[in-house]
């Protein structure tokens, strides 16, 4: 499976950017696509995810009401919409697929099967 992330950039604090994350190989195994994002110097974090079958998400309490996740099965591809950005979102954002076989607990704790390469968020003040 490969991921392919694309959509970061510069934006002013409280603008908005969409990222997209398009998966492609074997991704019938596919149980949930999820985002997750590394600021300098700190750990990579949970952002949100998304299950495949059904659209349940979860987010990080950082985000929940300003970051929207979403799917099209049909393009295999997961969307993060960000809205009213802050400095503080400011980070690599990765995009991460998890197989059937995890729970969510473990994919908000990091265990997914395959990462794609970082796109560069970074929000001025």
């Amino acid at each position: 499976v490969q991921l392919q992330a694309s959509g970061g950039g510069l934006v002013q604090a409280g603008g908005s950017l969409r990222l997209s994350c398009a998966a492609s190989g074997r991704t019938f195994s596919t149980y949930a696509m999820g985002w997750f994002r590394q600021a300098p110097g700190k750990e990579r974090e949970f952002v949100a995810v998304i299950r495949w079958s059904g659209g349940s998400t979860w987010y990080a309490d950082s985000v929940k009401g300003r970051f929207a996740i979403s799917r099209d099965n049909a393009k295999n591809t997961v969307y993060l919409q960000m809205n009213s950005l802050k400095p503080e979102d400011t980070a690599v954002y990765y995009c991460a697929l998890s197989e059937i076989g995890r729970t969510v607990l473990q994919i908000r704790n990091g265990a997914m099967h395959y990462w794609g390469k970082g796109t560069l968020v970074t929000v001025s003040s």
